[in-house]
């Protein structure tokens, strides 16, 4: 039975200097960025769900590239750069759809799902010929985890196994492939991609921003593992942090806590220290009466928030029946914008499914994320804003933020393995 570690990971030396505010905010650096780790790295696509059929497809952009996903037989999912061989143009627009071919609306190039040569128009006009080897869709490397399709720009990059290092032995016991989509948004934030990782990747920001959280979870006492390239932190929930005065009574966000696992506060007996362990025993019931079961979760992991960075653009928020997923998508032009990509799981009984909800696109301020995540919205382009200023130098970061830290050790092996190739 698939138990997710909980022992702590060593701790590498990551030395305590400044990080330069250029890393944020230099269109170079972004360039050098761009080139030397995310055309290297193995990045997070779309759902399965959205390419059962043969002929189902989603279009992403990331970066200066464009992403065609398709499922091209029935054993077979592929990925292809956006773009015609003949003159560039690009195939589809962003989004899903299912198609026969891909052909081409500049000049009616048409291509089979397997990314080869299928028609065309006035092909004697081509008096050098065509080499239908060569006049076919440019394909990239694939692989499939948790649920997701993911892909590499690299063809000589590691596997994706070897890229996930420890991530299947620890979340492959939340079963993911379970869990079906019941939210999906895109929103355009003012600000560097690696400044909203930087957000979720510490949560020494919590009694600042976030208050009403020290009345649910113990932002002090948070276990972090840094890995080779991911990292994560153990946040227990169902509890008040020691910053909170009052460790005895019951609290509002406690109390919505308990309602969602079907406990009335009102009638609970029990003080705010009772809580969590109420709440693994509801979790555990609400779970099994819909069928699903929790058996390879350890008890914390029934309330916890077990928390992953994966290098170098998603952040997991995982629970026992679901899962929150940020993904940060980098603007093709400009350090100072990003994309993201806010969707979320929940894992349903086997054999059922949950009503896909339809992608949205907004900019900031457009739509609510939620209070957490409002809190983050509206800051995180000040930060951006003050990271540009003369009186800023760079990032001083603390050993509570050290997951920040281990982020740019991982980005610079890319920058350096970049520099010598």
């Amino acid at each position: 039975m698939a138990r997710t570690p909980t022992q702590k990971a060593p701790e590498p030396v990551l030395g305590s200097e400044l990080i330069a505010k250029q890393r944020y905010t230099d269109r170079a650096f972004q360039e050098r960025e761009w080139q030397c780790m995310w055309m290297k790295v193995w990045l997070m696509g779309p759902r399965l769900q959205d390419l059962r059929e043969v002929g189902d497809y989603v279009c992403e952009e990331i970066g200066s590239e464009s992403v065609i996903f398709v499922r091209s037989d029935a054993d077979t999912l592929r990925a292809f750069y956006n773009v015609c061989p003949h003159r560039g143009n690009r195939l589809r627009n962003e989004g899903p759809g299912r198609i026969r071919s891909f052909r081409c609306s500049y000049h009616f190039f048409d291509f089979h799902l397997d990314g080869s040569l299928k028609q065309v128009p006035d092909a004697e006009a081509f008096t050098q010929g065509i080499d239908c080897q060569h006049v076919r869709m440019k394909e990239l490397r694939t692989g499939s985890w948790g649920g997701w399709l993911w892909f590499s720009f690299d063809p000589d990059a590691p596997s994706l196994e070897e890229y996930l290092g420890v991530l299947p032995e620890h979340l492959d016991a939340y079963h993911f492939e379970q869990q079906w989509l019941v939210n999906d948004k895109t929103i355009v934030w003012e600000c560097n991609w690696k400044t909203s990782v930087d957000a979720f990747n510490e949560i020494y920001h919590v009694q600042a921003i976030h208050p009403q959280l020290l009345e649910m979870l113990d932002d002090v006492n948070v276990q972090i593992d840094l890995y080779e390239r991911h990292n994560r932190y153990l946040v227990p929930f169902g509890v008040l942090s020691p910053r909170v005065p009052d460790q005895q009574s019951l609290t509002g966000p406690l109390e919505e806590m308990m309602r969602a696992a079907g406990i009335d506060p009102e009638r609970f007996e029990g003080k705010a220290q009772d809580v969590r362990a109420a709440l693994i025993r509801a979790n555990a019931r609400k779970a099994a009466d819909r069928g699903i079961d929790l058996s390879e979760l350890s008890p914390d992991q029934l309330v916890d928030d077990y928390h992953y960075y994966i290098f170098p653009n998603v952040t997991l928020n995982v629970h026992a029946t679901g899962v929150m997923v940020f993904r940060q998508r980098p603007h093709p032009t400009d350090p100072n914008r990003m994309y993201f990509d806010l969707t979320n799981l929940v894992r349903v009984p086997p054999g059922s499914e949950a009503a896909r909800p339809e992608h949205t696109n907004h900019k900031h301020g457009e739509v609510s994320l939620g209070l957490v995540l409002d809190h983050d919205a509206w800051n995180l382009p000040r930060v951006q804003q003050g990271m540009r200023s003369a009186g800023f130098e760079g990032l001083f970061v603390s050993h509570a933020e050290r997951r920040i830290r281990h982020m740019h050790e991982t980005l610079d092996r890319y920058l350096l393995a970049g520099s010598q190739g």
